[in-house]
């Protein structure tokens, strides 16, 4: 395969291979710099006049979070991608994916790229060096809303500038220095899946498992999961792609053909693809995937490759709405760079871990 990720068709990620055990053994993160974020001090206090006079004390940063929350899809592409690994009824991943913990990782990231927080730097001579060994940078320190990505990104504002590589072995752990071992963004899944039961996706429940109870999220809304389903067997064996509005890719969202492009990518290489195509034949799905492999060679290099169409013809429009979309954005190219970047490491994933 060209783009040298194995392919590998369980589905879903294992329970206990990420390295997200208790609280208690959560390290520090990384002490923020002498003049760092300004969310490493106090909480910001507002007063707003009321008509008989009194003042109302409010948060600032709670008014940009809704306002951010009202431009962005419903899920994040973490949360996209852990939707398509979990069970619908028993609530938990498969035991046996050594993938999708670092897959995740990536996806912060990219969802940080596409909010506009993180681009490449800027200096000519980057480019002497593979996508993934490119240095990025904070350009906005403006909270999401989003507890994992802000954690992210103050980790990434109060930090040293690292390569985009280097970020995702950090967070994901992968590490010998023991100096950079807080770094590690710790109980990833769990996180997101109570996020998932925040806003409705999801439900708690309690499974016995042998000798330890654990908690489960089967799914709740199964119009979700299966809008997700729709839009990668769209991408992966539709001739025309065309991409429906709804309130997971709302029409006037930016990069929305990028976007779902990473998100595929990014379902691949966390090794869950295969619980969106479970519905067709044994050979659409052969050619579904020879498609994805195509689409992340060409977009784990910047500038995107240039495609005529995909395996028998799949997508062919792709290749002029996604040169649309760059087009229309030029000033956030960087940050387009950011996303190639993190595709080109899910190329070499299986090599990684």
């Amino acid at each position: 395969m060209s783009s040298g990720l194995t392919r590998r068709r369980g589905g879903g990620g294992g329970a206990g291979g990420d390295n997200e055990n208790g609280e208690s053994s959560r390290v520090a993160s990384p002490a923020p710099k002498a003049g760092g974020s300004r969310d490493t001090g106090g909480p910001e206090t507002s007063y707003e006049s009321t008509e008989n006079g009194h003042k109302i004390a409010f948060d600032p940063r709670d008014i940009s979070e809704s306002a951010e929350r009202s431009k962005q899809p419903k899920l994040t592409l973490m949360e996209e991608v852990l939707l398509l690994g979990l069970k619908d009824k028993q609530g938990y991943l498969s035991f046996w994916n050594d993938n999708i913990s670092y897959a995740l990782r990536g996806c912060i990231v990219i969802e940080l790229a596409f909010r506009g927080r993180v681009s490449m730097q800027k200096d000519s001579s980057r480019r002497r060096f593979p996508l993934a060994d490119r240095v990025i940078e904070v350009i906005d320190d403006t909270l999401t809303g989003e507890v994992l990505l802000d954690e992210a990104l103050k980790m990434m504002k109060a930090s040293e500038k690292m390569s985009v590589s280097s970020w995702i072995d950090l967070m994901s752990g992968e590490t010998w220095n023991l100096m950079k071992i807080g770094y590690q963004l710790k109980q990833v899944r769990e996180r997101l899946a109570k996020g998932l039961v925040d806003k409705g996706i999801l439900r708690t429940e309690k499974r016995n498992f042998l000798l330890f109870d654990m908690a489960t999220h089967p799914v709740a809304d199964g119009g979700a999961k299966e809008e997700i389903r729709r839009r990668v067997r769209n991408v992966l064996t539709q001739r025309t792609v065309v991409l429906p509005n709804s309130q997971f890719l709302p029409e006037n969202l930016e990069f929305r053909y990028v976007r779902t492009i990473a998100m595929v990518c990014a379902a691949y290489a966390a090794n869950v693809l295969e619980n969106a195509l479970a519905t067709l034949g044994h050979e659409a799905r052969e050619r579904a995937f020879a498609q994805v492999d195509e689409l992340l060679a060409e977009y784990s290099q910047w500038p995107f490759g240039k495609r005529a169409g995909g395996a028998s013809g799949v997508g062919a429009n792709l290749g002029q709405v996604i040169a649309e979309e760059v087009n229309n954005s030029k000033d956030k190219e960087l940050q387009l760079e950011v996303v190639a970047a993190c595709l080109s490491v899910f190329t070499r994933l299986d090599s990684l871990l």
